[in-house]
């Protein structure tokens, strides 16, 4: 949608761009004539905008993004290559990560009743007993419950950093994710191993590719 500021010197708006062209065909706009798209800040000539340069005999700007200065797309396209294996690794280990603390998080309620059981096993031992107990009450209370939050957390930023890697955005964002998939114990066990292998293997090629992110 577009707002238009008319021969009049008034605003009309919004204008819809196949109403837009209907008026500057029929004369009642020029290239001159000011606009501003939703996206705009500010009015500019209609002559500015790519989408009605064919209705002033302007040619139409090629298609397509081109690759940032000093980026050649031969090596974006070979670091594209490289960096894929270790970004899907690490977006399966923080996927099992994410799916292992939820669970974790929702049977959180049943640890104490776990260790509850294994209670019964040390009850001639009055001090294994009430350690057991003090294990059952840290793990299934406020520090079990902060433990899986922050768990789901870091697993949701390695999923993030892994499909910046992916796309090779944010060189920042994604040798991070790298770095905590390897850290202990942020993770749960079987996505941190997975997350070792990945990472490690994420972080030497995000050293050699840093010059090929956008």
């Amino acid at each position: 949608m577009y707002t238009i500021i008319g021969g009049d010197g008034k605003q009309y708006g919004p204008i819809s761009e196949v109403d837009l062209r209907k008026w500057i065909t029929e004369g009642r706009l020029n290239a001159q004539s000011m606009a501003k798209a939703e996206r705009d800040a500010e009015f500019r000539p209609l002559s500015t905008f790519p989408e009605f340069a064919d209705l002033f005999g302007i040619p139409a700007p090629t298609s397509g993004i081109a690759p940032p200065l000093g980026v050649d797309s031969g090596a974006r396209e070979a670091t594209l290559q490289k960096v894929k294996v270790p970004a899907i690794g690490l977006i399966i280990s923080a996927v099992v990560s994410l799916l292992m603390a939820l669970w974790g998080l929702v049977t959180i309620s049943s640890t104490a009743e776990k260790m509850q059981q294994l209670e019964t096993q040390f009850q001639q031992n009055p001090q294994v007993e009430q350690m057991m107990q003090q294990m059952a009450h840290f793990f299934s209370g406020p520090f079990g419950v902060a433990n899986m939050i922050f768990q789901i957390i870091i697993a949701i930023l390695i999923l993030i950093g892994a499909i910046k890697m992916l796309n090779l955005r944010s060189y920042e964002f994604a040798y991070a994710a790298a770095i905590l998939s390897v850290i202990p114990c942020i993770t749960p066990c079987c996505g941190w191993i997975l997350g070792l292998i990945f990472g490690i293997w994420a972080m030497v090629v995000l050293g050699k590719a840093k010059s090929n992110f956008s």
